[in-house]
């Protein structure tokens, strides 16, 4: 993958996390505010202060995500970010984990693909 490629795959995601996640707290208990600053999505959950960070790493074409459960390095695989260290969970899935246990509630987020 080129790295013209990988930017924008990887702007393309933190899109698609940061509107689902305005959307979600619009319309259900999920209390959140994600900011966003270049290639940094930062995910602030209102009710408890802690955060959740994702991040683009270009020399490394990977996307980064830090929660509370730790850190994570996503590579692309496809159309799919695979966490490429440990699990080999995909990014939207193991997102989703972080977030309902951050939030407080249950929450699934869809790779818009």
């Amino acid at each position: 993958m080129t790295e013209s490629e990988f930017l924008q795959q990887a702007e393309a995601t933190l899109s698609q996390i940061e509107a689902t996640l305005e959307a979600l707290a619009n319309t259900s208990d999920l209390d959140v505010e994600c900011t966003r600053s270049g290639n940094v999505l930062e995910i602030e959950f209102v009710d408890n202060g802690t955060k959740i960070i994702v991040n683009s790493q270009a020399p490394m074409q990977e996307l980064w995500v830090a929660a509370k459960s730790g850190g994570f390095h996503f590579k692309a695989q496809g159309s799919k970010w695979i966490n490429h260290r440990d699990d080999g969970a995909e990014l939207f899935s193991a997102l989703s984990q972080m977030v309902s246990q951050q939030g407080g509630i249950d929450v699934i987020l869809h790779d818009a693909k």
